[in-house]
């Protein structure tokens, strides 16, 4: 027999979905969206939402009413009486602000969402004291199952096209090549470091304005789909490597160092440099350092889209845009959150393909056969069961890491 789990709902009135709003700083996406609960009610679930929840985003009560979903006045109320509550940043990936939710989880009830809990697994092991089966989207297996339900991969996209916005609006040039009456002006050059999902859509989108782009990735494989996007890869010839699941994985600082080394002239060199270096659960490893942005050419920018894990920038500062002797550093925190009805779109198909796998015939069934839920299931019964998440918590130092990369 599969080692199922069951939550608390009732066979009669079948699962209770909740929505509310989101708390974290500057968030404007939402969990859930109007065109995504037709295929929730096949699965015979039933869904709350918080009024105003996703009127950030651009999708208004009348239109979750118009396509079944209850409307509730108060956050309290969507906590009280939803089975498995639905949310973007939750748990370690609302650190902060999560504290005022916490009292009102119950035994039982499910959590899904960005959870960080490789960041903040103390603040899971409070989760688990709740009783809650809390479900991290972010530690979803690359497994092609899991694709269309990959919501890291969805928002990266989605940060890697904006990141490149960003930098065109703080350039003091243009981005493409341009033949005038006033004589030819030449294209930006746009270094990317990281060629993720975040770092392929960075270079994409420059090279669909028009600049000259080179990218770097520790990972050698990544090179033909930098080069299949136009850029030229560069080949630092310091050696690297991803870790089985198609990560990057971190490397110790004699590599960091040689690394830095043989970045300096590519960096000193653009005019335009965008970092996406992310290790889950750890610090961002630092590649630009102070020395590089002193050697960059006054109006350059670099655009940090690891600042929300300390940066990949030694100068830069999260939330903040600074200018050091005339180079713009800008500390992207959450970047998907400035697109919210994009990014509400696909986290919330995301999200809606999670649950299907999951949910049958109006009933919460969590399979820990099922490599869906063993991957992603962090808390339940009182108990921290995720392997990882119980392995930090035995590290003196569990706590304090950077959060992670939610998107």
């Amino acid at each position: 027999m599969p080692d199922a789990i069951s939550a608390t709902n009732n066979a009669a009135h079948g699962l209770t979905v909740g929505v509310a709003t989101e708390t974290f700083p500057g968030e404007r996406r939402v969990a859930l969206v109007p065109p995504s609960l037709a295929a929730l009610k096949k699965t015979g679930a039933t869904v709350l939402v918080q009024a105003g929840a996703g009127q950030a985003a651009g999708f208004v009560d009348a239109a979750y009413l118009q396509e079944g979903a209850e409307i509730v006045a108060c956050r309290e109320e969507v906590f009280a009486r939803a089975d498995v509550l639905l949310q973007v940043r939750t748990a370690g990936a609302n650190a902060d602000l999560f504290a005022a939710d916490l009292p009102h989880l119950r035994a039982g009830q499910g959590l899904v969402g960005l959870c960080d809990p490789l960041g903040h697994p103390q603040l899971l092991q409070q989760v688990a004291e709740r009783g809650v089966q809390c479900l991290a989207l972010e530690l979803l297996p690359r497994i092609t199952r899991a694709q269309t339900m990959d919501v890291l991969s969805s928002q990266a996209n989605l940060a890697g096209y904006k990141a490149v916005l960003l930098a065109a609006v703080q350039a003091p040039r243009v981005f493409p090549l341009l033949m005038t009456a006033a004589g030819t002006l030449t294209a930006a050059k746009v270094f990317v470091i990281g060629a993720g999902v975040a770092g392929l859509q960075a270079i994409a989108t420059a090279r669909r304005l028009g600049a000259t782009v080179k990218a770097y990735d520790v990972r050698p494989a990544v090179k033909e789909e930098v080069q299949s996007l136009g850029a030229k890869f560069v080949e630092l010839g310091v050696g690297g490597a991803g870790d089985a699941g198609g990560y990057a994985r971190a490397m110790d600082e004699d590599f960091y160092r040689r690394q830095r080394e043989a970045l300096l002239p590519v960096v000193a060199d653009s005019d335009v440099v965008i970092t996406t270096a992310a290790v889950p659960g750890r610090k961002a490893p630092v590649l630009v350092t102070r020395e590089m942005v002193e050697r960059m050419l006054p109006g350059s920018v670099i655009i940090d889209l690891a600042a929300e894990q300390g940066g990949n920038c030694e100068l830069t500062v999260p939330r903040q845009t600074v200018d050091v002797r005339g180079v713009t550093i800008v500390g992207c925190v959450n970047l998907p959150a400035t697109i919210p009805f994009h990014a509400s779109l696909t986290y919330s198909r995301n999200m809606t393909a999670f649950l299907q796998a999951l949910v049958r015939n109006g009933q919460w069934n969590l399979d820990r056969n099922d490599e869906l839920v063993s991957a992603t299931l962090v808390t339940h019964e009182g108990q921290v069961v995720h392997p990882r998440v119980r392995e930090l918590l035995a590290t003196p130092s569990a706590e304090g890491r950077p959060p992670g990369s939610p998107g």
